[in-house]
């Protein structure tokens, strides 16, 4: 790398001062290329800056080396400028520097900002002060609007400056979302956020200038979900990959119908379903499967295929033409499974809930006893949904006692693992999800049976299969970007039968290629977003033993909470034992209440803390956890981790935050 003008013993750029150094006296001159609007520490002694944070600088300014500096720095040995000293620069100005560097390696930025030629050179015709056939110009978007950018004639120039600048918008924000001393939320409520920023839609075209302030405002009021003390949702954490995936996935703004309009992103799908199936413990990967936008969908897809393999008359005379179905499942499941009743047409009311013991596992001796119910009833079992991970307690249903029920009585056994299926991915963790897979040998009367002979003996095997069909949701535990969900399925053919319509206009039976690669027309949507890619690049860059490390780590900061407030004064568990999940669930008890004797009105307190000290988390902006009641319970703490941002650190802070903002309750 060239050094010219940038670190110099006495060179052309060193000025008076720095020419009468020599290498024997040590003083360096390091000329530093910082904007100065931007490093507002430019009239501060090189030392004050950090000895890490100049070298960044100049790292970064080193690689655009068209560049005048803007700023001069004399380091002599009594400077004290040593590794370490002096205070950070923050992360945001680091990344706008960062960006503005990134912004000159075609045209000069003065102090003003604006992009100047040097003087006694001739500017490029992209307004740089060189010769070069570079795009980059001198752009003022106060007078631009959106079709003054491609497909607009002369647009390619302006649309790749506007687009430079929303990706230096997104950069900073990214850094800023990983920054542990910047807020996980600058809250308003939604009358002041309405009056902050004028978000009414207009009939007149707003200026290039306007969106890339809603861009910057939007973000600035936006949850940085990427922090590495955001806890409050099951979908946390901001992986890079993935976020450049999802750019891609925009850019190429393609539908999954059809391999003609689609090809990579078909193809991509069909090996990432193969390979979840394949981890699951399908046979060779064999079945079916699709991305679905989010969990519930993939759910209801699930109910819609087990209604469909009991009764397939139902999908051309409808309910009618059916009797009166059941469906089971947990009193901890996710709404989901009612939702999808409602939406089928089977009823709220047609969907059991089973009862749960005390860690939130289904009972099944209860789902047998309500079988048994619903049949004597005269309502015909066809559907199970069991949970492979609860929403709020993590738990994880028995699904091989689930599966020998379902065998039984005939009934589709489903597992939503939209929220634990990524255990799948765990050697250390998946045996929670034991019975999702295929069992080999079981006895003569149960299963689809094979005749055998080895050794001169013959006789029968039984082989059974456990699950039917298995939800499972890579934006959760595998941080995959929103939206991500897969219901995988093990009967191949069976999605196709159930939704076809043989549309002829885009399912054509006379195309040159493999028709079974038009993936459309199994699904319930026509226009299918690209989910697959973002999953498909970061399994690329991580790796199966990635993911696993990912998800290892979740589960390992889970325990540590645990083991951390089990016993610490002011905590109650709300259930005894180990967390199965990365869900923590917990009360704080204030001062105020811990040593009440009025159960009844300590209860009633109790259920208040919760709540204020989630809002007072928001208005300070320091961290976020979710809370809820359960049954009988009141509110309490539900902890989930799943950002492979979050530290040991992070767990103690917010152990130490939750008391500071609820010591005066």
């Amino acid at each position: 790398m060239a050094s010219h003008g940038f670190w110099s013993l006495g060179g052309d750029n060193a000025g008076a001062n720095a020419g009468s150094q020599s290498p024997s006296t040590r003083e360096w001159l390091f000329s530093v290329c910082v904007h100065s609007s931007i490093v507002s520490e430019q009239n501060r002694p090189a030392a004050a800056l950090g000895f890490r944070n100049f070298i960044q600088i100049f790292v970064l300014c080193v690689s655009n080396l068209n560049l005048k500096p803007d700023l001069l720095f004399f380091l002599p040995p009594s400077t004290g400028l040593v590794p370490g000293s002096g205070p950070e620069i923050p992360r945001r100005t680091r990344v706008e520097i960062m960006c503005a560097a990134q912004r000159r390696r075609c045209g000069e930025i003065g102090r003003s900002g604006r992009q100047t030629a040097a003087p006694g050179r001739s500017r490029g015709t992209c307004g740089c002060n060189k010769s070069c056939n570079c795009t980059k110009a001198a752009v003022g978007f106060s007078d631009l609007y959106s079709t003054d950018l491609l497909p607009a004639s002369d647009g390619d120039t302006k649309t790749m400056t506007f687009l430079q600048e929303v990706v230096d918008i997104l950069l900073a924000y990214i850094v800023e979302s990983f920054d542990r001393e910047t807020k996980v939320i600058d809250f308003h409520y939604p009358n002041q956020l309405l009056q902050m920023n004028n978000w009414e839609l207009q009939d007149e075209p707003a200026t290039l200038d306007d969106i890339l302030i809603s861009c910057r405002a939007t973000l600035k009021y936006a949850i940085k979900t990427a922090h590495p003390r955001y806890f409050n949702q099951l979908s946390t954490g901001l992986d890079m990959v993935g976020l450049a995936a999802d750019w891609l996935t925009s850019t190429a703004n393609t539908n999954m119908f059809t391999y003609e309009v689609a090809p990579v992103f078909v193809l991509l799908e069909y090996v990432t379903l193969k390979k979840m199936r394949d981890i699951i413990g399908w046979q060779d990967g064999r079945g079916d499967g699709i991305f679905s936008p989010g969990g519930a969908i993939s759910n209801m897809y699930a109910m819609l295929l087990a209604r469909f393999k009991m009764f397939p008359e139902v999908k051309e005379k409808g309910m009618s033409s059916v009797p009166r179905l059941a469906a089971f499942t947990s009193e901890h499941s996710h709404f989901s499974i009612k939702k999808g009743a409602a939406a089928l047409g089977i009823g709220t009311e047609s969907v059991i809930c089973i009862k749960a013991d005390e860690s939130g596992k289904l009972i099944p001796a209860d789902l047998e006893r309500r079988i048994l119910e619903a049949k004597q009833k005269g309502f015909v079992p066809f559907f199970v949904s069991a949970t492979a991970g609860t929403t709020v307690y993590g738990a994880f249903d028995p699904l091989i006692a689930i599966s020998d029920i379902c065998r039984k009585y005939g009934v589709w056994m489903h597992v939503d693992g939209a929220w634990g299926g990524s255990l799948l991915m765990s050697r250390k963790h998946r045996w929670k999800l034991d019975g999702v897979e295929r069992q080999d040998l079981v006895s003569q009367k149960r299963g689809g049976c094979l005749k055998w002979k080895l050794l001169n003996q013959s006789g029968v095997f039984c082989v059974a299969f456990r699950a039917n069909s298995v939800t499972w949701n890579p934006h959760k535990m595998m941080s995959v970007p929103l939206q991500c969900s897969a219901l995988l399925v093990r009967e191949e053919g069976l999605m196709q039968n159930c939704n076809q319509m043989h549309a002829c206009y885009l399912f054509q039976q006379d195309k040159h290629y493999d028709l079974s690669y038009d993936t459309g027309d199994k699904a319930l949507q026509c226009g299918r977003h690209v989910d697959i890619f973002k999953l498909w690049l970061m399994w690329r860059a991580k790796g199966t033993i990635g993911f696993e490390a990912q998800i290892d780590k979740c589960l390992e900061l889970s325990e540590y909470l645990y083991n951390k407030i089990k016993d610490r004064e002011g905590y109650e568990m709300v259930f005894n034992g180990k967390p199965q999940h990365t869900n923590v669930c917990f009360w704080y008890l204030p001062p105020g209440i811990r040593y009440m004797e009025d159960k009844e009105e300590r209860k009633k307190r109790l259920h208040k803390v919760a709540p204020v000290i989630k809002a007072r988390m928001m208005e300070y902006g320091t961290t976020m956890v979710s809370y809820q009641p359960q049954g009988d319970k009141v509110n309490f703490f539900r902890m989930v981790i799943s950002n492979p941002a979050a530290t040991f650190e992070d767990i103690d802070f917010l152990i130490e935050e939750i008391e500071r903002l609820g010591q005066d309750l």
